[in-house]
């Protein structure tokens, strides 16, 4: 009988979980003032792509998979500073290339079957190590060996391809090693500053190797087993994801409150940006992220009549993110960085931002990287590039000059978009449109696909033009500029390129890259990325549009859901209160 009440048990879970766990009746009063229990409500507008650490790579998968997963270090919510997390402390040499980490005591894997009694165990210094070998094995589902310790850490490289050629080297990789049970020693290439930010990423994340071994790659993008306050409770494809806590999770608050303070946490996967509004107003989810287009100003206008009672919060923040169009520059035209520049300077991003997105983005006139103040305080001094600015004479005899005059000749061309993300990607993609048109005299058609399938065709070198948009896995220009780095190219055009998806290569641009990623002084490094910055805009390597600002609606009864300029989300501390309390 039991197998036959199951699969409609958890249907129920995900189809009324999340109001019944908000009922304020449910909530427990905690120490400090704060409130335990609830059940937190978000959407995504796309479905999740896979929750396999190694081959998560876009934000939907992110998202649920940072409440899952650990690495030895993470990201505050509140400023994005890192913070402790699997790692209790750790220290680096003078020259930043030897960096040892404290393993912290007690923190457990979920609790899941492939464990001996279903009972999860202690992470030890053995878990990292093998997450990292495992991290520099061939694979196809290995996303993210390239983006964080390919070059960087001894003996990764000469491991990869160890394991391509089948033949995997004793001992894994030669500068990971093992201390002793709660310490493990990682050794550089050279000096890198920044490699705490390269242990954020999702491939950095610790799992169990049993869980790999029971599930499989393939099985780990829902079997997802790590040490996070939450665990996966059910999936439903398309529809519903479900977390629930964690009841070994090893933190606890200042005041001795065990975290999380959540029963669980919720994505949906409505796909229409008016739908998710209309739910969020009837109060169905908790958090609504990026509102649609076309009621920005509405939105925006009623918050300002309510003054001090507010239906809900606004949260705004400058993002470090950018929305582009990405050229494939080993084929026709986009081989000829004149065609590319006619391009930049044939749209008018102001105009853009101004009247097409309704004032939520800041037209893209300087580089890759987004001006926000955290770069900015540090040294990244946006103003001092040349960007791209709208000046459709010069965009003319640039495309003349390499052979289209008047756009005579120029080939067939397809800029493809995905679906999802609101209005804004058809929106803008039809003013593109529009401006390539008038200005250069050349059709271009739209098409739009299922994001999963959009992003396989650019992946794979077959899209000559599209939308894409970055955003940042860690706080620092590298995170953007080595999406340009030649050495994220494969040998074979017909082979996947993950972050180099435009497959741009410019020595000098590799060469103060390169450099930068060696400067142990961040001033010397900024400017130093800086330089690479304006090599890329000078030779068209991208088309940025604009650089996203993060507008957040959430509910009243919300708390400590800090928003953050990479929208990174761990809602670990984010709690209810009643409705006595709201106002406070």
């Amino acid at each position: 009988m039991k197998k036959l009440i199951l699969p409609f048990i958890a249907l129920a879970l995900i189809y009324s979980c999340g109001q019944e766990a908000t009922n304020e009746g449910g909530l427990r009063k905690l120490n400090g003032g704060k409130f335990a229990g609830g059940v937190l409500r978000m959407n995504e507008v796309e479905d999740f792509r896979n929750l396999y650490p190694l081959d998560i790579t876009e934000v939907s998968s992110q998202r649920i998979a940072n409440q899952i997963y650990e690495g030895l270090v993470k990201l505050s919510q509140k400023d994005l500073s890192i913070v402790p997390s699997i790692s209790e402390s750790w220290t680096k040499n003078d020259d930043a290339t030897v960096w040892t980490f404290k393993i912290r005591k007690g923190v457990k894997f979920h609790n899941n079957e492939c464990f001996q009694g279903g009972e999860g165990r202690e992470v030890t210094a053995k878990d990292v190590k093998w997450c990292f070998d495992n991290l520099c094995t061939a694979s196809p589902h290995n996303q993210w060996f390239e983006g964080t310790l390919k070059d960087r850490v001894k003996g990764a490289n000469e491991y990869y391809q160890s394991t391509k050629d089948k033949k995997p080297l004793d001992g894994g990789v030669s500068g990971i090693k093992i201390i002793d049970d709660n310490t493990v020693e990682i050794a550089l290439n050279k000096p890198f500053a920044g490699f705490l930010n390269i242990l954020v990423i999702p491939g950095c994340f610790i799992f169990p190797k049993e869980a790999v071994e029971k599930f499989g790659e393939d099985g780990m993008r829902t079997k997802a087993v790590g040490t996070g306050a939450f665990m996966i409770k059910a999936v439903k494809e398309s529809e519903a994801v479900i977390l629930e806590r964690n009841p070994d999770y090893w933190a606890k608050d200042a005041d001795g409150n065990q975290l999380p303070y959540l029963d669980a946490v919720r994505f949906s996967f409505i796909k229409e940006k008016k739908q998710e509004l209309l739910e969020f107003k009837k109060g169905n989810l908790d958090m609504l992220y990026r509102i649609p287009t076309e009621n920005i100003q509405d939105i925006l206008g009623d918050l300002d009549k309510a003054k001090e009672n507010k239906p809900f919060d606004l949260q705004t923040s400058p993002a470090i993110s950018l929305f582009y169009y990405g050229f494939l520059h080993p084929v026709k035209p986009f081989n000829d960085k004149r065609v590319c520049l006619a391009f930049n300077h044939a749209i008018d991003r102001q105009k853009i931002v101004d009247y097409t997105l309704k004032g939520e983005g800041i037209p893209a006139t300087y580089g890759l990287v987004p001006p926000v103040p955290n770069f900015e305080s540090k040294g990244y001094n946006f103003k001092g590039l040349k960007g791209y600015n709208f000046d459709p004479d010069m965009a003319k005899k640039l495309l003349a000059e390499a052979g289209y005059p008047n756009g005579k000749d120029f080939p067939h061309l397809t800029l493809q978009i995905n679906s999802g993300g609101g209005d804004r990607n058809v929106l803008t993609a039809q003013v593109v449109q529009g401006m390539l048109k008038e200005n250069l005299n050349i059709d271009i058609n739209i098409e739009t696909l299922p994001f999963a399938q959009h992003l396989d065709k650019i992946e794979s070198g077959h899209s000559l033009f599209w939308r894409s948009g970055w955003q940042s896995d860690y706080p620092d220009p590298e995170a953007f500029l080595t999406l340009l780095s030649s050495t994220h190219i494969p040998a074979n055009m017909s082979d996947r390129s993950f972050l180099n998806t435009t497959r741009f290569k410019n020595a000098k641009y590799d060469s103060l890259y390169e450099q930068a990623n060696k400067e142990v002084d961040d001033k010397k490094r900024f400017e130093l990325y800086m330089q690479a910055d304006q090599v890329q805009l000078d030779e068209g390597a991208l088309m940025p549009i604009f650089y996203d600002e993060i507008y957040r609606l959430v509910q009243k009864n919300v708390k400590d859901f800090d928003v953050n300029a990479m929208e990174y989300r761990d809602v670990t501390r984010v709690y209810f209160v009643p409705e006595e309390e709201k106002k406070k």
